[in-house]
């Protein structure tokens, strides 16, 4: 599926319904082309379905249609979104394991999991909803925008309603690794602390390890616990496995960063926050990119381990899809 660049007239949505209909889906062809376009649009696209019918906007197997009919669920359509924009992303995610509930996809870098103010049809869950049968598909946890890996979702509500309050006991395990500037001195080590934000922070979404003297600044703090290990070194960098005890908000890299090591790439913990204020303010361009190392932090979820009611399933990502293999070394593209 591809989205428009940000200066093209329309942005486009196509689905390949083949694709969609299968084993599992609750919608079932033949199907009319409303219904369809309803479960997948925003609310107020959907609104809109009869006015981009009749001006031309929506087109089956090529022929635009100006009123309803029945798919049977081989045909391609394509839909026009006049006067919309978005973000170019890369939509390339990859469905890795599922069974009748769950499904863990790959999530690239830089491709957001849920709707933004410059994505509503180019996230994660948007894609997955169009690209499959999973119409009402759900995110079970998250991933930061520019953090790439194994992600876990529920296939529709029951699933999810199901999981989701279960969801410390169905995954496990959590392993990620991240490429980081320095190579520490220790080879491996565990690291607890509690982290909050910040009143007062110039950076409001940023997080810190909280110092027990200045407690009266820091909200809600929580406890944290992650074991580190070095995998390799190149060029004055480290790849380190990151094995997640608890799971809160930007906590590798909160962590990595107080103990000297930030990530390549990390406009926020990294370089004392001065790239993510500057691209706020003015952009980035070519030369802070090279500084950063890379236009995204290089972090990757690479495991999950899953106990599905005493069955343990690894979801590990392919060699090939992960950030960097050991004898490779981070680079800027």
């Amino acid at each position: 599926m591809q989205g428009s660049g940000p200066l093209s007239v329309y942005f486009t949505l196509i689905f390949n319904l083949s694709d969609i209909e299968g084993s599992g889906a609750s919608q079932q062809f033949p199907l009319s082309l409303t219904e369809f376009l309803r479960s997948r649009l925003t609310d107020g696209d959907g609104l809109r379905l009869t006015e981009l019918l009749a001006d031309g906007y929506i087109s089956v197997d090529n022929t635009e249609v100006s009123t309803d009919q029945l798919l049977n669920g081989t045909e391609q359509l394509c839909v026009r979104l006049p006067d919309h924009a978005e973000e170019d992303v890369d939509t390339g995610w990859r469905l890795l394991w599922q069974n009748s509930e769950l499904m863990a996809v790959y999530k690239p870098h830089q491709l957001p999991v849920s709707r933004t103010t410059r994505n509503l049809y180019n996230t994660l869950i948007s894609l997955v909803r169009r690209q499959t049968p999973y119409y009402d598909a759900r995110l079970l946890h998250r991933l930061d925008t520019e953090t790439a890996g194994v992600m876990l979702l529920a296939k529709d509500a029951d699933a999810d309603r199901r999981w989701k309050p279960r969801l410390h006991e169905l995954i496990h395990k959590k392993i990620y690794h991240a490429w980081v500037e320095g190579v520490p001195d220790w080879q491996a080590k565990l690291m607890e602390c509690e982290l909050s934000e910040k009143n007062g922070s110039l950076i409001r979404s940023q997080v810190y390890v909280v110092d027990p003297a200045e407690a009266c600044h820091f909200i809600k703090p929580r406890h944290t616990k992650t074991e580190f290990r070095v995998i390799t070194s190149y060029a004055g960098r480290a790849l380190i496995e990151c094995h997640l005890y608890t799971g809160r908000k930007h906590q590798i890299r909160v962590q990595l960063s107080y103990l000297g090591y930030p990530l390549v790439g990390d406009k926020i913990y990294g370089h004392q926050g001065y790239y993510y204020l500057k691209r706020i303010e003015q952009g980035l361009d070519d030369t802070d990119f090279e500084r950063l190392g890379s236009p995204y932090h290089l972090l990757q979820a690479v495991e999950l381990t899953l106990d599905i009611d005493g069955q343990v399933v690894t979801l590990a990502l392919p060699e090939e899809q992960r950030l960097l293999s050991v004898s490779d070394r981070p680079v800027h593209n």
